[in-house]
Parts: C-alpha cells; sequence; structure tokens
C-alpha cells in the first residue's frame, strides 16, 4: 500500500493560520512559525479583553454618573445607596446614559432620591 501524503490538509493549516495573521507586522504575517505563535497570544489577548472590556466599561459608567451627581451635590456612593434604600432598579449602563443624554430625566431621579 502507498504511503499517503497529508500536503493538502496541511496546506489549508497552513494557510488558515497565515490568513488570521494577515495585517502583522514584519515576517509574523509571511512565517508559518512566527505567525502561528502570533496568532495564538493574539486569541489569548481577545479572550482576556473580552473580560477586561466588560470591567471597563462599568468603570466609564461610574466615572459618568459620579460626575453628573456632583452637579446635584451629591457623590455617586450616596446616589447608589439612595437608589438601593428606595428600591429603584435602573443598572448603570442606563444611569450613566440618561447622566450623558438626558440630564434633566437625571436630574429628577436625583432630586426624587433626595427629598425622601
Amino acid at each position: 500500500m502507498p504511503r499517503s501524503s497529508s500536503s493538502v490538509p496541511t496546506r489549508h493549516r497552513r494557510n488558515k493560520i497565515l490568513k488570521a495573521a494577515r495585517g502583522y507586522y514584519g515576517g509574523k504575517h509571511r512565517l508559518f512559525k512566527s505567525a502561528k505563535e502570533q496568532v495564538e497570544k493574539g486569541l489569548q489577548y481577545s479572550y482576556r479583553d473580552r473580560k477586561v472590556r466588560k470591567r471597563e466599561f462599568r468603570r466609564l459608567w461610574i466615572a459618568r454618573i459620579n460626575a453628573a451627581t456632583r452637579q446635584y451635590g451629591m457623590s455617586y456612593s450616596t446616589f447608589i445607596d439612595a437608589l438601593n434604600k428606595h428600591n429603584i432598579q435602573l443598572n448603570r449602563k442606563v444611569l450613566a446614559d440618561l447622566a450623558v443624554n438626558d440630564i434633566s430625566a437625571f436630574g429628577q431621579i436625583v432630586s426624587s432620591v433626595k427629598a425622601k
């Protein structure tokens, strides 16, 4: 029985890696070994940074809410505490969007929490 070559699957596997490495600098998009290492590292970064993105957005929302509540003479922590005590179920994403795009509605929320 003749020995079979695996040239077609090997070429497809290599081309898949080189296609994923398109746009990388220098030999990292030309040479298979460098490209394979860089693609694996890029996949590790993308997995990690999908988690980091959620943290960064939460930090951004908190900073926006804090800046908006300070205009009404309140700190972020007292505002969130007052929301919880008055059982107002708005998450930070929605509150930050209101603080940026509809400051009057955000002001009404702050005043309703402050008044009680």
